[in-house]
């Protein structure tokens, strides 16, 4: 299954780019890391980057993309991965630990030990409390990576915390987002359209969606009852361990509420053009996590991006993207903390306008285009730097 295809994605005609490799799940599987790669690498190459790709391979046996010059699967030594990754300027790893091999994905330190150039991880989860094994991975990461990546200040400040990691070693990069179409101006009041909640993303235990099912059931006192939409097919890992337990939980919980009329699922994992639609249909985005320490949400980004006012339970990306004023934060598990903010938004026209606008103020800083420039000067220092030892020694 092993393939091996240097080619490298250019779209630009410059031959001294820098040459780079992400390591990561990468589409077709069906992750939110590796839609992030995807993007990721697609803008790190429209700014001149030579980018290949090597995907993580577990349970998915889809097809790679012809960017994927190497799959590395559960199980496989670090060696051939480590030559191919080592033939580039510098390398960015994605990290979670549910995507590399072996128990917390420690896997990846016999990866990193077979790599000569520089490494740059990007931490999508920072846990507070880890597990004895779960803190011996991250550790071991930190120890061999040249400089760490997290999208908010939040996870920089647990690893500096936590981990006792040098502030030196981080950068703060936002999570990346596309550019939307224009939100909807038309009002319901005009168009006669049923005001739209949206949720989305893979769905399993812990998006608190119930709550917002309830919440949706006490808005009976509207003028015009909303609908809500709740997109995204059930998370893969989830599924193959639980089943749609937890979407079936939601069903029950529609039906409960007498909500049948007034809640949508889309079973689907969207492509970026429908998403993109779906999401310029909506007048409020609702996030109702029940995690405490999500340090990082692809999802809040885009929603803010699209200029979408957005509701969202108090986790550390939530608290650090919104306290401009350009969403309102709840309580975890609180459904009638969630109903109040539905109203002020649906109720009140002009605090969606003051939301929308604080967002399209920052939205810029949030763009692929953005984002991927920060990534390039990074790799490019750490090779200067190396290159420099070299020339020394």
């Amino acid at each position: 299954m092993t393939q091996i295809r240097l080619s490298p994605i250019s779209l630009s005609p410059i031959a001294t780019s820098t040459r780079l490799a992400v390591l990561s799940t990468y589409p077709p599987t069906e992750c939110g890391i590796a839609t992030f790669s995807r993007s990721l690498t697609n803008a790190l190459a429209q700014e001149g980057s030579q980018v290949n790709v090597v995907r993580l391979m577990n349970e998915d046996v889809t097809p790679s993309p012809f960017e994927v010059v190497h799959e590395h699967w559960d199980g496989d030594t670090g060696e051939i991965t480590g030559a191919v990754l080592n033939s580039h300027d510098a390398v960015i790893i994605q990290h979670e630990f549910g995507i590399f091999g072996g128990p917390d994905g420690q896997e990846i330190i016999d990866i990193m030990d077979n790599l000569c150039v520089p490494i740059i991880v990007v931490l999508h989860t920072v846990l507070t409390n880890p597990s004895v094994n779960q803190r011996e991975v991250l550790n071991g990461i930190i120890e061999r990576a040249d400089a760490l990546v997290t999208m908010t200040h939040a996870g920089k400040a647990k690893l500096i915390e936590i981990y006792a990691v040098a502030p030196d070693v981080i950068t703060v990069i936002p999570h990346g987002a596309h550019p939307m179409a224009a939100p909807r101006a038309e009002t319901a009041k005009v168009t006669d359209r049923r005001p739209r909640i949206l949720t989305w993303g893979l769905l399993g235990p812990g998006k608190g969606i119930e709550w917002a099912i309830d919440a949706l059931g006490e808005l009976s006192d509207l003028d015009c009852s909303p609908e809500y939409v709740i997109a995204g097919q059930t998370h893969p890992h989830v599924k193959s361990h639980q089943g749609e337990k937890y979407r079936e939980e939601l069903y029950r919980r529609v039906a409960e509420n007498n909500l049948q009329d007034d809640v949508v699922f889309v079973d689907a994992y969207l492509d970026s053009e429908h998403l993109e639609t779906l999401i310029s249909s909506a007048d409020v985005v609702v996030l109702p996590y029940d995690s405490l320490e999500q340090v990082t949400s692809g999802v809040l980004v885009e929603a803010l991006v699209a200029g979408k006012p957005v509701i969202a339970t108090n986790f550390p990306h939530a608290r650090e993207a919104l306290a401009d004023g350009s969403g309102i934060l709840v309580d975890q598990r609180d459904s009638h903390a969630i109903a109040n903010g539905l109203r002020t938004i649906l109720g009140d026209d002009s605090q969606a306008a003051m939301m929308h606008e604080k967002s399209s103020k920052k939205a810029n800083q949030f763009l692929w285009s953005s984002v991927s420039g920060e990534y390039v000067d990074i790799a490019n220092a750490l090779a200067a730097k190396k290159l420099s030892k070299k020339l020394v020694s």
